[in-house]
């Protein structure tokens, strides 16, 4: 769905916020009838604008408060290593992101997990473990300012 207008940036923002919201006042928010409204949603839906719905969980509450940024640099870029990097990385529920990107890291992994000694268990009982990986940098959250949520 290449043509979002006005109004479909508008129903994204909105849900970005609440994906709970009601259709009813979502369709008042952006000026639509809850007819129109729903319809929008669901060409959104459809053509894979809005992939999913999710929760977003506060990880002090759930007890995985140490949150760290981890630069992860590749022994080497053949295709089975890298792609059993991906698949062990998709797997591990500590890593909440993974980016691949350009720069001095072949990896960002966002990482969140009760404590420091947790975190040194899925630094040596984990990411030291995979084949591809021939070191990490870490860097600690000290306090998060934005996120997509």
């Amino acid at each position: 769905m290449d043509d979002l207008d006005p109004t479909d940036h508008e129903i994204l923002r909105l849900l970005r916020r609440d994906s709970r919201i009601s259709n009813a006042d979502l369709a008042a928010r952006v000026g639509l009838s809850p007819s129109s409204c729903w319809r929008r949603v669901r060409a959104l839906e459809e053509s894979g604008v809005i992939r999913r719905y999710g929760v977003v969980l506060d990880d002090e509450k759930t007890g995985q408060g140490f949150q760290a940024i981890v630069h992860v640099h590749l022994t080497r870029h053949d295709p089975q290593n890298v792609e059993g990097f991906i698949r062990a990385v998709q797997a591990k529920e500590e890593v909440r992101d993974c980016y691949a990107t350009t720069g001095q890291s072949d990896y960002h992994l966002f990482v969140a997990c009760r404590d420091l000694n947790a975190y040194n268990r899925f630094l040596e009982g984990f990411l030291f473990r995979q084949p591809a990986v021939a070191s990490a940098q870490t860097n600690l959250v000290l306090r998060t300012i934005k996120t997509r949520d």
